[in-house]
């Protein structure tokens, strides 16, 4: 019997009981179609066939957390979206975070969430690891958007711990396991949003129980860097002003970065090429501008500087001032132009250039 037909029959109504006053007692039969088992559900986690090994996740060095640019109306500009993508394959990153907070996935809904993921995949998905933030303070909402990320292509996923309604030491360890077995996967500790650490411990714990994890992007400090280095698992700085010290000095595998979205090239030479302090010192000026309000803000700001996306923010995002502006030009000037993705005149830009959309 053709599996068609067996799906066809599934939905025939078991025989009706006879119009007989004396069957009206009769017991029910349901439908077959009730009792076959996720014959209408969509695909469910164990089903998803990684596309990348642990190992390689842990390899990746240069990780951008992708900029997600906007038309006017506050949809997805997918063209200057894929230019810059484009861009950071051009100089060597090797992996995105999509939908990060540097990314706005705060301010996206599931559905675009999941699209630009996919979106990312299909386009690049050859040429560099796409790792989607599926992450949530919900479980529920974690384990759904991580089998959609998988389902969709994503190599590993970025998951936070439970924030603002905040759990216990063994609730993260329970969030955590429940993603985990869906694949490679990369925890991000970042207490300064979140309001609560996850501590060693948990990792640690977390660590003797899959082989999913690949990593912490960890944004606590160069001494917990060590302490996860010292029980042999993979740390990404977090934070640009730390990353050169963290890869050199403390064992970090490579950065997670913002600041990459802008100067590619030059957080490749300071993950790639040894120590190099004066290169640092050349870029923190760049970060500290980068970082003087909540991220995303001065990245936005300054992508739109340079041209390369349209001065688009989705409230509740705004400009950086323009004292700040006329900050970040001189700043380009003083690493120099060729050294910042795309090829326009840097631009102060006038307030009234900027458009804040509100309903998106």
């Amino acid at each position: 019997m053709s599996l068609a037909y067996q799906q066809m029959s599934a939905f025939k109504f078991a025989r009706p009981c006879s119009t007989n006053t004396r069957n009206r007692s009769a017991r029910w039969v349901s439908p077959k179609a009730a009792v076959i088992p996720n014959f209408h559900l969509p695909m469910r986690s164990f089903e998803v066939k990684n596309r990348t090994s642990t190992d390689e996740i842990k390899s990746l060095r240069l990780i951008t957390a992708i900029k997600t640019p906007y038309l006017p109306d506050g949809r997805f500009d997918l063209e200057a979206y894929d230019a810059l993508v484009h861009m950071q394959i051009e100089d060597g990153v090797d992996g995105v975070i999509v939908g990060g907070t540097t990314g706005e996935g705060q301010l996206m809904s599931w559905d675009e969430h999941i699209m630009l993921i996919g979106h990312t995949i299909n386009c690049f998905g050859t040429s560099i690891k796409v790792i989607g933030n599926t992450g949530s303070n919900s479980t529920r909402e974690a384990i759904h958007a991580t089998e959609q990320g998988f389902a969709v292509g994503m190599h590993a996923a970025l998951h936070i711990n439970p924030y603002y309604g905040k759990t216990s030491q063994e609730g993260m360890v329970s969030h955590f396991k429940c993603v985990l077995p869906m694949g490679p996967t990369i925890i991000y500790n970042v207490p300064s949003r979140t309001g609560q650490d996850i501590p060693p411990s948990v990792i640690q714990s977390l660590s003797e129980n899959t082989t999913n994890l690949a990593g912490v992007k960890e944004c606590v400090g160069h001494e917990r860097t060590e302490q996860h280095t010292k029980n042999d698992i993979t740390v990404w700085s977090g934070n640009d002003d730390e990353c050169h010290d963290a890869r050199w000095d403390h064992g970090a595998t490579g950065v997670i970065s913002v600041a990459s979205n802008l100067v590619p090239g030059l957080m490749r030479e300071l993950m790639f090429e040894g120590k190099n302090s004066s290169l640092n010192a050349k870029l923190l000026p760049l970060i500290n501008w980068l970082f003087c309000e909540p991220n995303p803000i001065g990245l936005n700001t300054a992508l739109a500087q340079l041209g390369v996306v349209r001065p688009v923010f989705r409230l509740p995002y705004v400009p950086l001032s323009l004292a700040k502006r006329v900050e970040f030009v001189n700043i380009v000037k003083e690493i120099g132009r060729e050294n910042f993705i795309g090829d326009k005149d840097v631009e102060v830009l006038d307030d009234d250039d900027f458009i804040l959309v509100g309903r998106y």
